[in-house]
């Protein structure tokens, strides 16, 4: 969502995500190791946690009753903590040992089976949280698409960002960046070349038509929380986190397409694992009126509160909603708000996750900070959907390739007619969803699948042996990523959702 965000396969295996933008795998962030089944795309200079997300409805508060950094006066804490940072074997391999058991002792007390949304954070921890929600950072503002022939392919731009001021267009090719030619670079490559201070200047230089053009970008902050485009006639909202700047980024998305005459909108929820609380009251208030009910917060001892939205509304057209398994939290409130107050709503696509409780972020004062969960949420209506996620009004389903896990092949490892394993049924999906003619998806190497094979090394200039080896496999891969970025016609759910508002 930076300026470059790429898409690649990562560790042993991974599976599409839905967001058409939001495929993350910036190497530098732990976090991004707990969704490595997922295909992903590279977000520069943001550092992208939504799995930590998923699921979270944050009220983040200041607070001024702090509390010491000092141990807890507990005598068996303090002794266990005495044995491990100074007569424990390994404890002078480790710098600042007693922070790090610390550490580790508040990771244990926070985690529980009663509440996965309950966490210690470190500092770090804790502040890559909140970049995360608030999807800001320092960047020029493109995703981008890199190909199996070496380029790299801009496939958006966000509104109001240093890209889209100098000029920066869909469709452009990154070509060079400060006189480095992109092509067969990685994509890791490619984000050392851009990344840089806000401020300073980088000239990229596009291919646009056959044309090479160059265009010097002034790095800045970017807001990526939200994107929106019109499609078919139809406004095409994407929300991908309910942070800060979110419903301001939506406000004037959907300015755009009133002044564009489209009273039409998708807006897509899929993949968003929710965010802050405020951001919630502040979103739904674009669409619902002043005094709306956003949800209702009751704690465990049946306490309740309502809370409002805020605002007032912009949007009064119809809208369909779009959601899967990842769509969470303040996302779910959202939906639920919409279904229950909007007069004129659909929800579409499969399950939501299912998550309806509160948190809030204590911060101490040396930094780190505890995420815990107060109270559950219910909408206007009483309805709480805890473990058990929104039905939609219809279920669409999309093509089993977008989801299905998607494994690194071996050098030297070959499929071939009669072979049977999970890459052959993975390859299979693959070519039925970019349309080569397969007669089965069961794992079994048959004939056809030969004959599918061979088309495909064929049109993409591969060796022709109707043989599934590494290279077909990754170049098979990479162009489900491509077509799936940039072909909207294999989106199901969207094309069902256009369909509905077009008549």
């Amino acid at each position: 969502m930076s300026e470059e965000i790429k898409q690649e396969t990562k560790e042993e295996q991974v599976r599409l995500r839905v967001k058409r933008h939001l495929w993350q795998d910036e190497d530098e962030n732990k976090e991004l190791k707990k969704i490595n089944k997922r295909l992903t795309i590279l977000v520069v200079l943001f550092t992208a946690v939504s799995l930590l997300l998923s699921g979270v409805l944050i009220a983040y508060i200041n607070r001024k009753d702090v509390l010491p950094t000092t141990l807890i006066n507990d005598e068996k804490y303090n002794e266990a903590m005495s044995i491990m940072s100074e007569q424990w074997f390994f404890s002078n391999q480790i710098d600042n040992v007693k922070e790090r058991l610390q550490d580790q002792a508040l990771s244990g007390m926070t985690t529980n089976e009663e509440d996965p949304h309950t966490s210690y954070m470190s500092r770090e921890e804790g502040e890559e949280f909140v970049t995360s929600i608030n999807r800001n950072f320092v960047g020029i503002g493109v995703q981008y698409q890199s190909t199996m022939e070496g380029y790299h392919l801009i496939t958006r731009v966000f509104k109001n960002s240093p890209a889209e001021k100098a000029g920066v267009q869909p469709g452009d090719y990154i070509y060079a960046v400060d006189g480095t030619i992109t092509k067969d670079l990685s994509s890791d490559n490619v984000v050392e070349l851009v990344r840089g201070e806000e401020g300073t200047t980088v000239r990229v230089d596009v291919m646009r038509n056959g044309e090479v053009i160059p265009i010097n970008i002034v790095r800045g902050q970017i807001n990526a929380s939200a994107f929106g485009e019109i499609v078919d006639g139809v406004g095409l909202l994407e929300i991908i986190q309910f942070g800060s700047s979110t419903a301001e980024d939506c406000r004037g998305y959907l300015q755009d397409f009133m002044d564009a005459g489209v009273d039409k909108l998708v807006i897509d929820l899929r993949g968003d694992g929710g965010g802050y609380l405020y951001a919630l009251q502040d979103i739904a208030g674009l669409f619902l009126p002043s005094g709306s009910v956003a949800i209702v917060e009751e704690d465990n001892k049946g306490n309740k509160e309502e809370l409002y939205v805020k605002g007032s509304p912009v949007w009064k057209g119809p809208v369909v909603l779009l959601m899967d398994e990842d769509t969470a939290s303040a996302a779910e409130a959202f939906v639920l708000a919409m279904k229950e107050q909007y007069p004129n709503v659909k929800t579409l696509g499969t399950q939501t996750y299912g998550k309806g409780t509160v948190q809030i972020t204590f911060p101490f004062s040396d930094g780190s900070s505890l995420k815990y969960t107060t109270s559950k949420w219910i909408s206007k209506s009483g309805m709480w959907i805890n473990e058990v996620g929104i039905t939609p009004d219809e279920v669409v389903e999309l093509h089993p390739a977008i989801n299905y896990g998607y494994m690194n092949m071996e050098d030297g490892i070959v499929y071939e007619v009669d072979s049977v394993d999970g890459i052959v049924k993975s390859a299979q999906l693959g070519l039925d969803y970019l349309e080569y003619e397969v007669d089965r998806t069961d794992g079994y190497f048959s004939t056809q699948t030969e004959s599918a094979v061979r088309k495909f090394q064929e049109e993409k200039g591969l060796e022709v042996t109707g043989k599934i080896d590494k290279v077909t496999y990754s170049s098979l891969v990479s162009a489900i990523f491509l077509d799936w970025n940039t072909n909207r016609s294999h989106d199901a759910q969207l094309q069902r959702a256009l369909e509905i508002l077009n008549g």
